[in-house]
């Protein structure tokens, strides 16, 4: 509860959040507490019939270089497969392993729905997957903020998506752990780069009467 009051307040104090994605980090070391911190926040993130379809893989260390590597490999197969230049695709990699392995600590988020209901036809069976992953970006969307409050940086990689069966089994997952991003999350060694959002008239149409 505390964590959701402090998510609360910051939404409120801070109309306009100072978060940015952050892709560069110190060597300083992420507390234990301070990781579960940011993952007791994210555990506060509303979910379809209160039912929690989160889960999180803390990687640090040789886990989470094993993860680079092996995600890399995949990316280097995909890149060859669509017939970029050879130079090009290593480039790409070696800025991708990069952005994990240096961070101290990256955070693997996964969707499971071995607690949500089950339905024999297929429209209600992708709805409810869909809540399901919502309700993961939801957690996530929190865990950033709590990271910024805190004091870090953190950025949101889609990676695991194009990927799930390698990330799967390079940290031997659960069966029901389905990888839906990896955030990495240390101290920011840059203040990031700021993006221009869409201003509102082109994304918000209001209907009814006020």
């Amino acid at each position: 509860m505390h964590h959701f009051i402090l998510i609360h307040s910051l939404i409120h104090s801070f109309p306009m959040l100072p978060r940015r994605m952050i892709r560069r980090y110190t060597n300083q070391p992420v507390a234990t507490m301070l990781i579960e911190q940011v993952l007791a926040a994210a555990v506060t993130a509303p979910s379809p019939h209160n039912r929690q379809p989160w889960r999180f893989a803390v990687l640090r260390g040789e886990a989470r270089t094993r993860l680079a590597v092996a995600m890399g490999n995949k990316l280097r197969a995909d890149r060859l497969r669509d017939g970029d230049a050879a130079d090009v695709i290593e480039r790409d990699v070696a800025r991708s392993s990069q952005r994990i392995t240096s961070a101290p600590v990256a955070i693997l988020a996964c969707l499971s729905m071995s607690e949500m209901d089950h339905y024999a036809d297929a429209h209600r069976a992708n709805a409810e997957r869909w809540m399901a992953a919502q309700a993961v970006a939801c957690a996530i969307q929190n865990l950033l903020i709590e990271a910024s409050a805190l004091g870090l940086g953190a950025c949101w990689m889609c990676a695991p998506l194009f990927c799930p069966d390698i990330v799967v089994s390079s940290l031997a997952l659960p069966d029901d752990w389905e990888p839906q991003a990896l955030i990495t999350l240390g101290y920011a060694a840059d203040t990031g780069r700021e993006r221009g959002r869409k201003p509102l008239p082109e994304v918000v149409r209001y209907f009814g009467d006020a």
